[in-house]
């Protein structure tokens, strides 16, 4: 059977403190594998570290979903594997997601996330994110994964600035399976460090709810970035 290539696409802005050790784990576990960094505007050494790792650089207005449907549409792989740039995984990775799409009737999925940190928000946050699996949701940050025919059929990521992953892993289900992976993915806990984590995360809920009661991601994202962002990554 011929091995499916994977695209790996990261969508940065300023990550050069984290950038670096990522597109090092992704050599480890393919040396060939396809990077692509698609650039927000950083103003730190970002693009200069992923060219200096001989990854495909674009550039990009800020906005996560347009980042990475513009890296999206400059991929030759078989596969498009969305990681977030302060994530980190194991060089087997890249196997076991080629062993789940050996499935024809597996679309797309996700791997095992993993907070970094000892603290009591990253260990909660690695607890609650298997129920919200559970449940059907899949975020960003735990690697997302999909065939690039089915990444297409459904148009792929749209240009919101707040929920871009909800918003494609619930119309990806509608056209096959999704599955989780064993491989775990650590991404780092930095939105909860120095803040104050239970009013943070209540209103992440909060929001969550809101969004699926139908309000929209661009009217919601004007109150979560109440400084008019909506570039994170």
């Amino acid at each position: 059977m011929k091995k499916n290539k994977i695209s790996v696409i990261i969508p940065t802005l300023n990550e050069a403190a984290n950038i670096g050790g990522l597109l090092d784990a992704v050599r480890a576990g393919d040396p060939e594998v396809e990077i692509i960094v698609v650039d927000g505007g950083s103003v730190d050494d970002t693009v200069s570290i992923a060219r200096r790792h001989g990854t495909i650089v674009a550039l990009s207005p800020a906005g996560r979903g347009s980042q990475m449907h513009l890296g999206a549409s400059k991929a030759g792989g078989d596969t498009l594997w969305f990681l977030h740039a302060d994530s980190f995984f194991s060089p087997g990775t890249l196997s076991e997601i080629e062993t789940a799409l050996e499935d024809q009737a597996v679309v797309g999925g996700n791997l095992t996330i993993r907070f970094a940190g000892d603290s009591r928000p990253a260990r909660f946050m690695t607890w609650f994110y298997p129920h919200l699996r559970k449940l059907g949701l899949m975020y960003g940050d735990s690697g997302i994964f999909v065939r690039r025919v089915d990444y297409e059929r459904i148009g792929g990521f749209k240009p919101l600035p707040l929920f871009e992953d909800v918003d494609l892993i619930a119309r990806l289900r509608k056209i096959g399976k999704l599955v989780n992976v064993k491989a775990e993915i650590v991404t780092s806990s930095r939105r909860f460090e120095n803040r104050a984590f239970t009013p943070v995360f209540v209103r992440w809920v909060a929001f969550q709810c809101l969004y699926w009661f139908g309000i929209s991601p661009r009217w919601l994202a004007k109150y979560y970035y109440p400084d008019g962002g909506g570039a994170r990554n």
